[in-house]
């Protein structure tokens, strides 16, 4: 389905009066508004090719029809998205689910549709059906050197199909671990982990990153080999500059200050990217913003400061990617929410009146301090939000669009109300 030009610009007519007004009173409020705004025109968000079909859990899954049964459909949906949100000009592909058969015609699919390769996604944690050796055990930890070369391959071969797309990224997460005492050798499983990694990295190109992401648990339930930042730090520091560790907002344990690690790995110079979700209990793998939306805030007020103090650019400098898995949701409403969700966040952010927070902490003054943090988290910029979408050509009111133009309905009369997503 193509959304039209004029579909968007009706949309926003009916919408523009009271915009104006809000736009008016929130430029009043918020000190450096229009700056702000240029910011939230340039700042993209990479939607994975995974999230666009319904999710599930090992109890079940119940699809909402109209799924992506290919990656030119994938790029569609997310096509679909950027039209509506001006924000989601990137895709990030998983292999073998989205292995693109002819990559030059993928290519320029994706550039129809405004849209580039972010980092690409290797996949280690589960066996494919042409596979020799079986990843039961682990992969780049496996005691059998064979199953650690075929990893290898494997992420390779994932580094070769991004460069033809135009990528420069790769992120490798591994389910790798035991659920045992005594199962592994921890030391052996690191560092044969370490020796299968430096050989993935010898292989990427100059101008490639590789993202180690780190899990604290699940599949595996004592052990992870990647368990913590700590552990994904020092893979990087050790494999070289070229390596950075990749942050999921699930992939830790209950209560722990994402914000502070952010903020640290940011100071080491060795923070790549997110995966932007949202948990309750654990690995919840929820619509951003939707649980916590004041720590969502709290890590973006690190990344801003952390990047202003550094001179990074916010848009090209690090991966912003969501990773979600949509179980009762339509998963491109889903995706709209996150991307909103994620874009007040940075504008919350970017409104922090950084030189009163500064005084404030030089003199240990601790109400001020969270007086000026919550001032601008209690601040509603969406309009700010939704006029870097009018200038960008986008909607005002993405998801309104999108419900009133039933594009849910229209997938499912396309392509059928029984279709599941490749890769789920």
């Amino acid at each position: 389905m193509k959304l039209e030009n004029h579909q968007i610009e009706s949309h926003n007519e009916n919408l523009l009066t009271d915009h104006q007004r809000k736009l008016k009173f929130i430029s009043g409020e918020v000190e450096g508004s229009p700056a702000i705004i240029d910011k939230l025109v340039n700042f993209q968000i990479a939607i994975p090719s995974w999230a666009l079909g319904t999710g599930g859990t090992r109890f079940g899954r119940f699809s909402s029809g109209g799924e992506p049964r290919n990656i030119e459909e994938k790029i569609e949906d997310i096509g679909l998205l950027h039209k509506l949100n001006a924000s989601s000009g990137a895709i990030s592909l998983h292999i073998p689910w989205d292995t693109a058969t002819n990559p030059s015609a993928i290519k320029a699919l994706a550039a129809q549709h405004g849209l580039r390769f972010d980092a690409m996604n290797s996949n280690t944690f589960q066996d494919q059906s042409n596979q020799e050796k079986s990843y039961k055990f682990g992969s780049l930890q496996h005691v059998d050197k064979s199953v650690r070369q075929q990893a290898i391959d494997h992420n390779i071969e994932v580094i070769r199909q991004g460069v033809e797309l135009g990528s420069k990224a790769l992120t490798v997460w591994l389910a790798d671990g035991s659920c045992f005492p005594g199962q592994l050798n921890f030391r052996r499983a690191f560092q044969n982990t370490l020796d299968s990694l430096k050989v993935i990295y010898a292989a990427l190109p100059e101008d490639w990153k590789v993202f180690v992401e780190y899990k604290a648990y699940e599949p595996n339930f004592y052990s992870t080999t990647v368990g913590d930042w700590g552990q994904s730090l020092l893979y990087a520091n050790k494999l070289g500059p070229k390596a950075y560790t990749l942050v999921d907002l699930g992939h830790h344990l209950p209560n722990a200050n994402i914000e502070q690690i952010v903020s640290l790995l940011l100071m080491e110079q060795k923070l790549g990217g997110f995966h932007f979700n949202d948990s309750k209990y654990g690995d919840d793998d929820l619509t951003a913003g939707s649980m916590k939306p004041y720590q969502l805030f709290l890590i973006f007020n690190e990344l801003v400061e952390g990047m202003d103090a550094r001179g990074m650019n916010h848009r090209e400098d690090l991966g912003w990617m969501i990773d979600a898995s949509h179980n009762v949701k339509d998963p491109l409403e889903d995706l709209l929410q996150s991307v909103e969700a994620i874009m007040i966040a940075y504008a919350q952010a970017l409104s922090v009146d950084r030189k009163a927070l500064q005084e404030s902490q030089a003199i240990n003054d601790v109400v001020r301090c969270q007086e000026i943090l919550q001032q601008a988290f209690r601040t509603d910029v969406r309009p700010l939000v939704a006029e870097a979408r009018l200038r960008a050509g986008a909607a005002l009111n993405p998801l309104e669009v999108y419900r009133t133009l039933k594009v849910r309905e229209e997938l499912i009369k396309n392509r059928g109300a029984e279709t599941v997503a490749t890769g789920l």
